[in-house]
């Protein structure tokens, strides 16, 4: 989400992102009539839905990732953007209590950056083709860590002790207690290493001499890419408020 300085733009990044938010947009749109108007219970369980949000979040993760190496400023958008989230988190609690976010999307975002930022001397020193394969492995390991396991994605190969899961505040880290619930959640673990695999993924297309590919321009896309940030704070109170419209006229 985090746009990166205008003299390094690269349009092919916004246009990615900007596909990821029309996708998005329907995406809640149906979520918004199947889920929180009740219309369909079982929105959630279709495979195809779990595909679909899947490919929105991985490829703002991704996208994100790989625009934190064309940043100066990466403390400060990462500010904002942890900011945004807590917006987010008030006005579900306030508007929308049974659809409470904790540490979504732009939470978690924001605080990739902030940590990405902090380490990237590090990560610099990884060479980028080892760590984008490493970190991609590492995400598809970890990715049930937030439900106690360590395996190949959902499919668990070593069970977590439950010690790991006792305090809530850990959530935020991929260790949510049993009490623990939230509309839309992104902890670090497994999150943090998608995100590094963007990083390293951009520096491995640096190093090819490859960056070219990137300037290309796909015109609408692009400029929705450029103004994700807005759009993801507007996109939902819209969506919501012709939902809430409509049903109460036709429902």
């Amino acid at each position: 989400m985090p746009n990166e300085s205008a003299h390094n733009r690269y349009s092919l990044l916004d246009a990615v992102r900007g596909a990821a938010v029309l996708s998005m947009i329907v995406y809640h749109l149906c979520y918004n009539i199947f889920c929180v108007f009740g219309v369909w219970d079982g929105f959630f369980l279709c495979p195809a839905v779990m595909v679909w949000e899947h490919s929105i979040s991985i490829t703002f993760i991704t996208v994100s990732g790989m625009a934190t190496n064309l940043t100066c400023h990466g403390y400060r958008r990462g500010l904002i953007v942890s900011l945004c989230g807590i917006a987010v988190t008030a006005a579900t609690a306030l508007f929308i209590p049974e659809q409470t976010i904790l540490f979504g999307v732009l939470s978690f975002l924001g605080a990739a950056m902030i940590v990405t930022f902090a380490l990237r001397a590090v990560l610099n020193r990884i060479p980028p083709v080892i760590g984008a394969v490493v970190f991609l492995l590492l995400f598809i390991l970890c990715y049930g860590v937030p439900y106690r396991s360590i395996g190949v994605f959902s499919y668990p190969l070593i069970r977590l002790p439950d010690a790991l899961y006792q305090w809530r505040w850990l959530a935020f880290l991929g260790f949510p207690d049993k009490h623990f619930t939230s509309a839309d959640f992104f902890p670090f673990l497994p999150w943090i290493f998608l995100y590094w695999f963007g990083y390293a993924l951009w520096r491995a297309v640096e190093k090819a001499g490859k960056l070219s590919l990137f300037t290309r321009r796909i015109p609408v896309l692009d400029l929705i890419g450029r103004h994700s940030l807005i759009i993801y704070m507007a996109h939902q109170p819209v969506l919501y408020g012709i939902c809430l419209l409509f049903f109460r006229i036709f429902g």
